[in-house]
């Protein structure tokens, strides 16, 4: 299976033709036609690319790809921009960006810049195990550790398990009882009020990106949900 691109650009008619031919090509695209809906996107799903226009509505390209940076430092960045002035290049690629490609393009080399890249990055190469995304957080389940760009934050075992239970079941309502026999390993009323406790912290790790809500599901559980 191919590559997961993330492809933001407002005009319609570029967007189409551009993302039929990726298609084409086998590509698995993810389209959005403003910036803070593509914030939306890479804080929901995981992707091997990101094709970025750098004039947007709501969010511009440059607060896109420095959003990406904070938490991704390995995916590809692709800037497609009408200005051609050097300092426009320049403040892109210090915001982590690899490559542009000046507008009107052609279809042939985008799609080759896209291959480029894609070999470089090593895209199918086995994710390492116990990683899990959460949002803009990614989750080190073997080293308790969840990451939030550069800070790193240690978790207890419980901790971490909880993470990981939310980060297999996103936007799912978990109920109480059956998240205490996974991670307790029984279901008493002592050892629901620990719950609650490990509950308030992970909130507090988690505020830090304000599409991630764990929410209480009044007498059945609790949902980590996803904006």
């Amino acid at each position: 299976m191919k590559a997961h691109i993330l492809y933001v650009e407002d005009d319609e008619s570029l967007s189409f033709v551009t993302r039929d031919n990726l298609e084409l090509q086998g590509y698995k695209i993810t389209h959005c036609t403003d910036g803070r809906d593509a914030l939306k996107k890479v804080g929901e799903q995981d992707f091997d690319l990101c094709i970025l226009d750098v004039m947007l509505p709501e969010v511009d390209g440059f607060t896109v790809a420095r959003e990406i940076r904070q938490y991704n430092t390995d995916i590809p960045i692709l800037f497609l921009t009408a200005k051609s002035l050097k300092e426009d290049r320049l403040y892109g690629l210090r915001l982590g960006a690899d490559d542009y490609i000046t507008k009107p393009f052609s279809i042939e080399e985008l799609i080759l810049k896209v291959e480029v890249f894609l070999r470089r990055s090593k895209v199918g190469a086995p994710k390492p195990p116990g990683r899990y995304r959460l949002g803009r957080f990614e989750l080190d389940h073997e080293n308790l550790s969840l990451l939030h760009g550069e800070e790193r934050l240690q978790l207890t075992q419980k901790e971490a398990d909880l993470l990981k239970l939310f980060a297999e079941n996103p936007n799912q309502v978990l109920k109480r009882s059956d998240i205490l026999k996974q991670i307790w390993g029984d279901d008493d009323y002592f050892l629901g009020r620990s719950l609650d406790v490990f509950i308030s912290r992970l909130r507090k790790y988690l505020r830090a990106d304000d599409t991630l809500k764990v929410e209480n599901i009044h007498g059945v559980g609790f949902r980590l949900k996803s904006e």
